[in-house]
């Protein structure tokens, strides 16, 4: 075959597939308009919920931080009235923060930002002494994906249960934290708010006996020497 045949040959076969293809796209033209138009549909939701996304992340994100500087803010001086922000007491700051905390949770919720709103809005609900309030919102964010966040509100939640008489409860939870720790809450320092509440029961050997094991366990550690130094005291 010669090369003239060959070109003559590739350029009928381009002619007909060409053709095959208009006449199919002719047949199908509704079906290919519609799958067009879900497909630039698709696209638009896409770009769009990511657009959404980045501006409540942004909005919740300085929201967040503004609680943060409330709960942060200075308390005025003894004798010294309060200013702009500047709070006379500790409950008045925890108050304003709390309002400010569950504002942003509720705005939030199915934000990382509104999950850690949540968890300092038991905690301030704690300093207020709205213990019920507290535990509420202690055990939504306990239940965070964050491993992090969960951990401090487990913490938080441990602590809640021994001051309200149910030491089984915070005894679970210290247990379950120091097999799962995280970068926020180590088994170190699950194990020594856990010695704490043996101590405070009058369960002294039990105490001891958590002390020794992160005593030795964190022996050049903040942990490890809190532990050792308590266990000196107890001797």
């Amino acid at each position: 075959m010669d090369t003239q045949t060959r070109q003559a040959l590739k350029k009928d076969k381009f002619a007909q597939a060409t053709a095959s293809s208009v006449s199919w796209l002719s047949g199908h033209r509704s079906g290919v308009l519609r799958w067009v138009i879900v497909a630039v549909v698709v696209l638009v939701a896409g770009v769009g919920a990511l657009v959404f996304w980045n501006l409540r992340s942004t909005a919740a994100d300085a929201a967040l931080g503004a609680a943060l500087d409330v709960y942060n803010a200075p308390l005025a001086q003894p004798g010294e009235p309060a200013g702009d922000g500047v709070y006379a007491t500790a409950s008045d700051r925890a108050r304003a923060a709390n309002q400010q905390f569950a504002a942003v949770a509720s705005q939030y919720s199915w934000l990382p930002d509104g999950a850690k709103a949540q968890y300092f809005a038991g905690v301030t609900n704690e300093q207020l002494g709205q213990n019920a309030a507290a535990e509420t919102e202690l055990k939504a964010a306990a239940g965070a994906w964050d491993r992090n966040l969960a951990n401090l509100a487990k913490l938080a939640l441990a602590g809640l249960y021994h001051q309200t008489n149910r030491d089984s409860q915070a005894i679970d939870l210290y247990n379950a934290l120091a097999a799962k720790p995280s970068e926020t809450v180590s088994a170190a320092v699950a194990q020594l708010d856990l010695a704490d509440l043996y101590a405070a029961s009058g369960k002294q050997d039990q105490a001891r006996a958590l002390w020794a094991k992160v005593s030795d366990a964190d022996k050049d550690g903040a942990a490890g020497s809190i532990a050792a130094q308590k266990l000196a005291a107890k001797q």
